[in-house]
């Protein structure tokens, strides 16, 4: 059984059955005999499905909603916000695919010579919980409409979320076996990586269960996608809009309990406008409220599971025991469930825990940078590659955005993903892209096509 725990209460929410090896075989089977004609389906039938699917989520995003925010504790606007963008994801990969995977006339020496873009089979998402819907979406949309099929193995902490997504394709009537989930444990995935008729496999989590799942691709000569984690940096340079900044990267910092991956991590200011900074970060953090997710004017829900809480506790005290201050929060408070304060470590240098780990929680980490090379090279000390922003005049930060080792970079703005822009990172935050017209075009074959006779 899948046991699931209110992170609001630490109290039992429910349980599901595990998929048998039964119910695997069927939905593998399944998966294969759809694609036989999914492959074939127009773009406009296979946009048609999409399109229904995203007029269901957004008819019923309170109810969608609601399962996230009692599974993994996610406030309510927020889910229904989360809800609504998986539903852009849908129409957006509807409505662009075809465009997106136009064949393309290359010259050469034939009579005609151009490359097509094939669907590939039945591609595997494997998941994790902390954005259920919007990660879903952004893994199957574009899988969908390039004409493969999709299984999805969500993390064992949502199966609500999980069958949830399932059941949409169902009530509007999607084809069988286009889309489908299964509800296994992560230690029952390997037979299915290895399963023939798993083509690709799309991957969202941390970087040591993503190198454990690309190892096992790679033995079955099968291509992956890898969006792992982040400790991502802004520079803040004193020529800065401090207002606008602080305002960004606080929220930033605290989407999803500051559970986020693209979420600002280690936010890192020029001496001139450092004190300022602090100050205006203070301001804006304290005003927060940490809450029941399920209440409309709750910023900030609890951390997903206890374990995480302790991990996080973890990383603030050993960062504190080394130097560093804190300005708000640092303890875990009493009472049930796996809340953690709004927390502001300052004075935070390389060597500490909070700069060189990801925190995964609402924990704003602010380190102090001589200069702007000074503040560019420490953003960049660091494994991860996923996003990064700065915070300076525009021709400036269209300069220094080449510099930073990431996958994505913001200008004076907030980091985030979006349907149109291709998505992912480099180094330990994972390899390929996700979304945009470069996500679509990972999960297909590049066939090209010679025509003779040759000139």
């Amino acid at each position: 059984m899948l046991k699931v725990t209110d992170p609001t209460t630490g109290n039992p929410l429910h349980e599901y059955p595990l998929d048998d090896a039964a119910r695997v075989e069927t939905v593998l089977e399944s998966a294969a005999a759809a694609f036989a004609s999914w492959r074939k389906t127009p773009f406009a039938k296979r946009a048609a499905v999409l399109k229904n699917v995203a007029a269901y989520m957004r008819e019923h995003a309170d109810a969608l909603g609601l399962l996230m925010t009692e599974e993994m504790g996610k406030p309510i606007k927020e889910a229904r916000a989360e809800v609504n963008k998986a539903a852009w994801c849908a129409d957006h990969y509807a409505e662009h695919a075809e465009d997106y995977l136009a064949t393309e006339v290359l010259a050469s020496d034939a009579t005609s010579s151009y490359v097509q873009y094939l669907p590939l089979g039945t591609v595997l998402g494997v998941l994790p919980w902390n954005a259920p819907f919007w990660l879903a979406f952004r893994f199957l949309a574009p899988a969908l409409m390039a004409g493969n099929t999709c299984i999805m193995k969500h993390d064992s902490h949502v199966p609500a979320c999980s069958r949830g997504i399932m059941e949409i394709f169902e009530k509007t009537g999607a084809p069988e076996g286009v889309f489908q989930s299964l509800l296994v444990k992560s230690g029952a995935i390997e037979p299915v990586i290895r399963d023939a008729r798993i083509c690709a496999v799309s991957f969202t989590g941390s970087d040591a269960a993503g190198s454990a799942v690309a190892a096992l691709a790679a033995s079955e000569i099968k291509p992956a996608v890898l969006e792992l984690g982040g400790s991502d940096p802004s520079v803040v340079l004193a020529d800065a809009d401090l207002e606008k900044a602080a305002d960004m990267i606080t929220l930033s910092r605290i989407i999803n309990a500051g559970q986020s991956c693209i979420a600002v991590k280690r936010i890192i200011v020029e001496a001139a406008a450092y004190d300022r900074m602090v100050s205006l970060l203070k301001d804006r953090l304290a005003a927060l409220k940490v809450g029941d997710p399920r209440e409309e004017t709750t910023d900030i829900g609890p951390i997903a599971r206890a374990d995480l809480r302790d991990n996080l506790h973890r990383q603030v005290t050993e960062t504190i025991d080394a130097g560093a201050t804190c300005i708000l929060g640092g303890e875990i408070p009493k009472g049930e469930g796996f809340f953690y304060p709004v927390t502001l470590l300052t004075d935070v240098t390389p060597e500490m825990v909070a700069f060189r780990e990801e925190t995964f929680g609402p924990v704003a980490v602010v380190v102090r940078a001589a200069d702007a090379d000074h503040a560019m090279k420490m953003a960049n000390d660091t494994p991860y590659g996923l996003a990064a922003s700065i915070w300076t005049e525009t021709s400036r930060g269209m300069a220094l955005a080449g510099e930073f080792f990431s996958g994505q970079v913001a200008v004076n703005g907030l980091v985030k993903t979006d349907p149109r822009l291709p998505s992912g990172g480099i180094k330990r935050s994972g390899y390929g892209r996700e979304l945009g017209p470069h996500g679509i075009r990972e999960f297909v074959n590049a066939q090209q096509v010679w025509v003779g006779p040759a000139h």
